[in-house]
Formats: structure tokens, C-alpha cells, sequence
């Protein structure tokens, strides 16, 4: 079993920046390959971002590459989401999850957050 817990959600303006954190906890966690997730009021649950257990192989969805950065340090548990450049439409709430492998596949991430607020005023 891994839990995990998201934190750093908040208001920005447009243009702005904010990291959010996920602390991982549970057996071997830091073997899980990690992703962002985000989901906005009336739509879908849709990837973000992702990184290998290793931290060696990431993912991005093309609506926030050059703009966000996934990493992890393994030694703390944690996973990180960097977001520069944020804009009105990245409002929602991120969730973080855990899965066997690195994918971009909803369904196959087997641990989530509880999920944190980003709202991006314009």
C-alpha cells in the first residue's frame, strides 16, 4: 500500500509559478513510477505529467511542456511539479498517483492523493 499526499495548491495570477509537492509513504513507494494529474470542474481527469521510478524518463501533455517540470527525490519520498508560466486554463484540482510502470493511462495508476486546488486568475 503507498499514501500519498499532495501540498504547495494555491491562487496565482497568470503568468505566475507554483510547486506542488507529493509525499509518498508505504512500502518500496520509491519504486513506483509517479504522475500529475489534473481535473477541472465538468471535465475529464486528464494526465499532466509523469516520471519514471529512476527519475530518468518523463512525460508531458503538449498544454503544459516548456511550461511545467516533474521530479522526484527518492531519498525523500517526494515528487515535485514545477509550473512557470501558468495560465487561467490550468485551474483545477492535481492529483498525484503512483503506478507499476510510467504511462500516461489513467487507469493504470493504482495509488492516488487526495488532490489540491490550483486556481490561475486572469
Amino acid at each position: 500500500q503507498v499514501q500519498l499526499v499532495e501540498s504547495g495548491g494555491g491562487l496565482v495570477q497568470a503568468g505566475g509559478s507554483l510547486r506542488l509537492s507529493c509525499a509518498a509513504s508505504g512500502r518500496t513507494s520509491s519504486s513506483y513510477a509517479m504522475g500529475w494529474f489534473r481535473q477541472a470542474p465538468g471535465k475529464e481527469r486528464e494526465f499532466v505529467a509523469g516520471i519514471s521510478w529512476s527519475g530518468g524518463v518523463t512525460y508531458y501533455a503538449d498544454s503544459v511542456k516548456g511550461r511545467f517540470t516533474i521530479s522526484r527525490d527518492n531519498a525523500k519520498n517526494t515528487m515535485y511539479l514545477q509550473m512557470n508560466s501558468l495560465k487561467p486554463e490550468d485551474t483545477a484540482v492535481y492529483y498525484c498517483a503512483a503506478a507499476l510502470k510510467l504511462t500516461v493511462v489513467t487507469t493504470l495508476y493504482n495509488y492516488w492523493g487526495q488532490g489540491t486546488q490550483v486556481t490561475v486568475s486572469s
